[in-house]
Formats: structure tokens, sequence, C-alpha cells
């Protein structure tokens, strides 16, 4: 795991001079000035900039501490795996460090977040002076402004306010900085995404599969300002995308999920996290997490555990007809083709539901190469729904935004003469349907504030109770960063 984030970026460059008999030219740190010389260092150094969502989304702790926390999945207590869940976590994450579940906890994304963003300014400093492909520079500095704005996302969603960072950390001294509100993290967010926006990035089809298209940058525009509250903006960004026709919903939204078809999925997939399950690529334990116990069903993947299931009351919110609903099951088929039914799919519980996201029949022991995916257009066509509604109530466009996703589920159409807060409502209902099981559940709780009284609703015989306060929209700074900058202290609701 890594240490504090600033004081394992700070350059060495003190150690390289203390002998002023060597001339050696060093290599050992893209850091150095000796790099970013060649249009090869160049992609070296973006390369390094994506590695930080590995390892967010390999534990996976971007998607588990949402979905640990809201209404729809729930862990097994072991591991530490129910301390989200029960809202007992301390800002040292004390639990999640007993057990080594680091890799699943807040800590992960706060020290992921700020590794990318030290390696995000690096490329925006250094890369501006190199010797290479003019269009091909403009595309790097688009996808670190990018990347840039996606962890101080990442960072303020989770935590509220946060430091910015925008040079990179040549000294100690240079490393430390103060918190700054949330206001001012979306501020910077917005002009770093107008920064990628005005560079050479491509548009979809003609993008490598993990990199953001044009289109990517406006997509995560559109979500930051839903979240922002800034709902001019979201709906601008929103229709971009859309308008663009670049992308379009696959008609089974099965084909979302299955690795065979992750090809044919990028048309709505629109950025993902890539898994793979060769070296040197990168997995994820959703596959492990999701299976039956014990390695019991064949087409969940060759290694389950059985220790993420879906509540029963999520289950029977469905409408039957909902093709989503085809994501999850109360049965299995074992080993020897026998169907197990839902009362023994685990022992701890009579009532767990099986989510069928992240399968893979060939996987390799229980690593996958099932991508998650971070921004895909049915995401965008509900953003644009709200962000319609919240400024022009429940409009005709605002529903046929929210029906473009409600037609591929084979819904029908809501019901009409919504009020706008029935609608809007009915929009976030809509998304916890479509993306369970993608780490966004809780945030829509959280920025909405109807985490106070939904998650007490979520209950069942593993876990009866859960009483959630509302110093738990936002997670605690970890104590170990605290420590570790004298410039920053405890949000206010931690303290």
């Amino acid at each position: 795991m890594k240490k504090h984030i600033y004081t394992q970026l700070i350059v060495l460059t003190a150690a390289l001079l203390t002998s002023c008999e060597l001339n050696e030219t060093v290599y050992s740190s893209i850091f150095t000035e000796n790099f970013y010389k060649t249009g090869q260092d160049a992609e070296a150094a973006i390369t390094a900039a994506y590695d930080p969502i590995g390892d967010m989304y390999s534990g996976p702790a971007a998607v588990l501490i949402s979905d640990f926390s809201a209404d729809q999945t729930y862990p097994r207590a072991v591991v530490g795996r129910n301390t989200l869940t029960l809202f007992s976590y301390d800002a040292n994450y004390t639990t999640q460090k007993s057990f080594t579940r680091t890799f699943e906890s807040p800590q992960q994304v706060w020290s992921s977040c700020y590794d990318g963003i030290e390696k995000s300014n690096w490329i925006l400093e250094k890369v501006p002076a190199t010797n290479m492909d003019e269009n091909r520079k403009s595309q790097i500095l688009g996808e670190a402004y990018f990347l840039r704005a996606f962890y101080h996302w990442m960072l303020t969603k989770n935590f509220g306010d946060v430091i910015i960072k925008t040079k990179p950390s040549i000294t100690e001294e240079e490393a430390y900085a103060e918190k700054k509100t949330k206001a001012e993290v979306y501020a910077q967010i917005y002009a770093d995404l107008d920064q990628a926006l005005a560079t050479s990035l491509a548009s979809y089809p003609n993008v490598a599969k993990g990199r953001p298209s044009k289109e990517v940058v406006s997509a995560l525009y559109a979500k930051a300002a839903l979240y922002n509250e800034d709902w001019a903006t979201a709906l601008q960004k929103a229709n971009d995308v859309i308008a663009s026709g670049k992308y379009s919903l696959v008609d089974d939204p099965r084909d979302l999920y299955r690795p065979q078809t992750e090809d044919i999925a990028r048309i709505e997939n629109m950025w993902a996290f890539e898994a793979e399950t060769t070296v040197p690529g990168r997995s994820h334990q959703l596959l492990g997490l999701y299976g039956p116990p014990g390695s019991g069903a064949p087409a969940y993947g060759k290694t389950t555990f059985g220790s993420l299931f879906a509540y029963q009351s999520f289950y029977n919110s469905f409408d039957p007809d909902d093709e989503r609903r085809l994501l999850l099951d109360t049965t299995y088929i074992d080993k020897t083709g026998k169907t197990v039914p839902q009362k023994s799919l685990t022992p701890i519980t009579q009532k767990a539901v099986l989510v069928k996201k992240y399968q893979e029949e060939n996987s390799v022991g229980s690593n996958t190469s099932c991508n998650i995916s971070i921004l895909r257009l049915a995401d965008i066509y509900l953003i644009a729904a709200e962000a319609e509604a919240r400024l022009n109530g429940a409009t005709t466009a605002a529903y046929d935004f929210i029906q473009a996703v409600r037609d591929r589920a084979g819904l029908p159409e809501l019901a009409s003469g919504l009020s706008e807060t029935d609608f809007i409502d009915a929009v976030i209902q809509e998304r916890s349907w479509e993306f369970f099981g993608e780490g966004d559940r809780w945030y829509d709780l959280t920025r909405t504030d109807k985490f106070l009284t939904v998650i007490p609703a979520a209950v069942n015989d593993v876990y009866p109770a859960r009483t959630v306060q509302p110093k738990n929209k936002y997670f605690p700074i970890p104590q170990d960063e605290i420590n570790a900058n004298p410039l920053i202290d405890q949000n206010d609701p931690w303290k």
C-alpha cells in the first residue's frame, strides 16, 4: 500500500547531489529533469497517470465504499467488511487496516487520487516542452487535465472539502497544502475539463480503450456539474454528449457486462476500468465477491466466495418485466447441474439475491476481465432528465430523456403529469435500478440528502438495524494524512 501521498512523491534530488564527482545521467524517476525529453517519455508518463485508477478499481474501493454503504447490496461481515454498512468506521479506518483491507476503504481513494493528481501535474508541467508530435502532445495534455479533474471529483464526492493540487511537489514544503471548499474544488474541476476540451482529444471511436474521448470529457463535466447542483451546466454538457451521436444504448443491458461483448458495449460504456486477467493487466475482485460461496456456480466464475449480495427488498422493487432484473437472481446452477434455491444460496440468510453483473465462466482464479463502467451513456440520459426537471419541471424533454433508458429496459412510459419533485424522485429511482453494483448509488443518496431516510429502511436479517448519522454524508479524511500534513485538519463533522 502507498504511504502518505505527499511525502511519497517528493523528488529525491538531494540524494542525487551528495557527491559532486558523480556526473551520471539519472533515469530512475519520471520526476527528474532527465525525463520528459521525448514522445516515448510522455507516453510512459501518461500511462503512469492512469495507474491509480487501477489501484482504486482493483480493490475495488471506488465501487465498494459506495455499495457497502448504500441500500442495494450488503457484504458478509467478514474481514472487516461490515464497518461501512454499519457506519462504524473511524478516521483511522482501524478495522480495514487491521484486516489489511485498506484497498476496500476510503483511504485507498484518498491516496490513489493524490497519486494520480501528482502524476498529472508533472505531465502538465513538463510535457509542453517535450520534443514530440504536436497533435499527440495536445492529446496527452488533454488526458492529464481530464484525469486531474476526475481525481479531484472522486475526492470531493467522498470527502467534501479537500486539498487542490495543481503543481508538482519538488520539495517537502510544496507537498503540503491547505484544504479548499467544495465550491473551489468544483471550480478547479471545471477549469481542467475546459482545458481538456480545448485540446486535440479525439472523438469516439478513434480512441484507445481506457482513454477518454472528447465526449467522455463532456460526460464527466455533466456528472460533476450535477453533483455541484449546477443544473444548467449539467444539462448543457449532457446534451453535448447526446447530440454528438457518437454513442448509443446497447439493446441488451446484459451485454454491458459480458467480457465477450465488451468491444460492442463500448458504444455505451464510454469510459471504464479495463480489467484484464493477463499480465501486466489489472483485474478486480467483484467476480469473487458476488458469486456464490465455495465457488459453487461455474457460470459466475472459477473462484467465488459469496461475500456480497443484493437485498431482497431491492430485488422486489423491480418491475417483473424490467430486463435489468435479469442481472439479479434468486437461484444458481451448481457444478452438478442442479438448481440451488434461494434459501440455500448462503448460510447467512435465506433471502440473499445474487448479482450477475460480474460473471466470467473462463476467469483465471478469482481474477476477471469484466470491465467496471465509470461513465456510460445511460448515465448521461438520466443526468439530462434530472437537470432538465430541476430547471424547467417535468417537461416533455425531461420525459424523453428518462424514457430512452426505460425503453431499453422494456418499461412503459412514466405516468404523465408528475410534479417536479415526483419526477426527480423517479429519476433517482431509475438510477438505482440502472447502476446497482457500479459504485453509484451512495452518492445519489448523499447529494440529495436522502441517505438519512433511505438507509435506516435498508435492513434485513443480516443487518437488522443501520444507524446512519449526518456526518456520514462524507467519509473522514484519513488520520494518517492529517498526521503527515501540518496544514490540514479533519472536516468539521468528524472532529
